[in-house]
C-alpha cells in the first residue's frame, strides 16, 4: 500500500457547536454520540484549595495510584495520551512506520509531520504490517473506530520481532479499562519488552476527558527522554488530584464496567439491523455505503456521531440516559424509513 503523504489536520468527534452552527440547531439540545467518552463518568468531588494554588508536584500520590491501577511502574503521566502521541515521533530518527488502519488518526499524522514515511495497513492484518518490514507499527487495542482486538501474544511476538530490526511497537490503549487483562501496560518497556510502547487515557472510561491525563508506558530510557521533551508541569494540580482519586476509586470502576459492558450490549443490538462490524463496551461502529446519509439524518434530529469518510464507517458512543436511548431509536427508525 503507498505511503500516504499530507499533513492536514486530523477531523475528531466532539465538534459540537460546529454541527450546531451548520445544522442550525441549538448547542443544548444535541445529543452527542460521536466522541466515544463514556457519558457515565467518575463523579468528581470539590478539589483541594492546594490543587490550585501550587505547583503541580510528583509526590502527590498520582504516580503510586497509577502503578497500582496499571500494574506497572514503568509510566509516564503526560497532559492526554495525545501529548504522548505528538511527540514520540520526534525521538526517533526519520524513517518509516506502519499505521494499521483506519486507526485514531492522530498517530499518523503525527508521524508523518515529523518527517517519517507513514505507510497505511488495513487494521487486524498485523502479520501482513510485520512483512512491510517498516522499523516501527501503531496500532490500537481495541481499535478505534472498528473494535478490533489483536491478542497479546501476538502483539508481544510482534514487538519482538521489530525489536530485531531496530524498532517500536506503539499499542494504544484509550478503550481497554473495560477490559484490563487485555492490556500490556504491565510488560510494555520492561526487559521482556523493552521496545513496546502502550498508551493509557482517562478520558473514555472514567469520562474525564476535560482533564487531560494519560500516562505511556515504555522503556526507561524512553520515558526520560519524552519527559525532558515535555517539559516540567504538564498536568495541572486539579486534574492530578483528580486522576489519582479516580485511579484509587476500585469500587466505582468495577461498577461500571458492568454498566458499561451491558450498554455496550444494548448499543449494538439496537444497531444490528445496520451492519455492526465492530464494537467496545463505549461504542459501536456500523459500515454501509449509506453511512453519510445515516449520518446527515441523525444530525437534523439533532444526534451528533462520528462519520468516517474515507471508510464509509458511522461510529456510535453510548446514550446518557433512558430519553437519550429512546431518542436514537426513534432517529433510527427515521434514518431507515428513508431507505430507498
Amino acid at each position: 500500500m503507498a505511503n500516504d503523504p499530507g499533513t492536514k489536520a486530523p477531523e475528531h468527534g466532539g465538534r459540537l457547536r460546529a454541527a450546531a452552527a451548520h445544522y442550525g440547531i441549538p448547542l443544548s439540545d444535541w445529543l452527542d454520540l460521536s466522541t466515544g467518552v463514556s457519558p457515565y463518568g467518575w463523579p468528581v468531588p470539590p478539589l483541594s484549595a492546594r490543587s490550585w494554588a501550587r505547583l503541580p508536584e510528583e509526590d502527590d500520590g498520582l504516580e503510586a495510584a497509577a502503578a497500582s491501577y496499571y500494574e506497572s511502574r514503568n509510566g509516564l503521566a503526560v497532559a492526554g495520551s495525545q501529548a504522548a502521541i505528538q511527540a514520540l515521533p520526534q525521538l526517533f530518527p526519520h524513517g518509516s512506520v506502519t499505521c494499521l488502519s483506519p486507526l485514531y488518526n492522530e498517530h499518523p499524522h503525527a508521524w508523518r509531520a515529523q518527517g517519517h514515511a507513514v505507510r497505511l495497513h488495513p487494521a487486524g492484518d498485523l502479520r501482513g504490517a510485520l512483512a512491510a518490514g517498516t522499523p516501527h507499527i501503531v496500532l490500537c487495542n481495541p481499535n478505534n473506530p472498528t473494535g478490533q482486538r489483536y491478542g497479546g501474544a501476538e502483539l508481544l511476538e510482534a514487538a519482538a520481532a521489530l525489536r530485531a530490526r531496530g524498532g517500536v511497537l506503539v499499542v494504544d490503549e484509550a478503550f481497554i479499562d473495560v477490559n484490563p487483562e487485555e492490556s500490556l501496560a504491565a510488560v510494555a518497556g520492561s526487559d521482556a519488552a523493552p521496545n513496546l510502547i502502550v498508551l493509557r487515557s482517562l478520558g473514555k472510561f472514567f469520562g474525564l476527558a476535560g482533564a487531560r491525563v494519560g500516562f505511556l508506558f515504555a522503556s526507561a530510557d524512553l520515558r526520560a527522554r519524552l519527559a525532558f521533551r515535555l517539559g516540567p508541569w504538564t498536568i495541572a494540580g486539579p486534574s492530578r488530584e483528580v486522576a489519582r482519586l479516580a485511579l484509587s476509586d476500585r469500587s466505582w470502576q468495577g461498577d461500571m464496567r458492568r454498566q458499561l459492558r451491558e450498554a455496550g450490549q444494548r448499543l449494538v443490538q439496537m444497531l444490528e439491523p445496520m451492519g455492526v462490524m465492530g464494537a467496545t463496551p463505549l461504542f459501536a461502529t456500523v459500515s454501509s455505503p449509506r453511512a453519510g446519509e445515516v449520518h446527515d439524518v441523525l444530525a437534523g434530529a439533532g444526534i451528533l456521531t462520528r462519520y468516517f469518510r474515507d471508510h464509509a464507517l458511522i461510529r456510535f458512543g453510548l446514550p446518557d440516559s433512558e430519553t437519550s436511548w429512546e431518542r436514537l431509536a426513534a432517529a433510527l427508525a427515521e434514518a431507515r424509513d428513508r431507505r430507498m
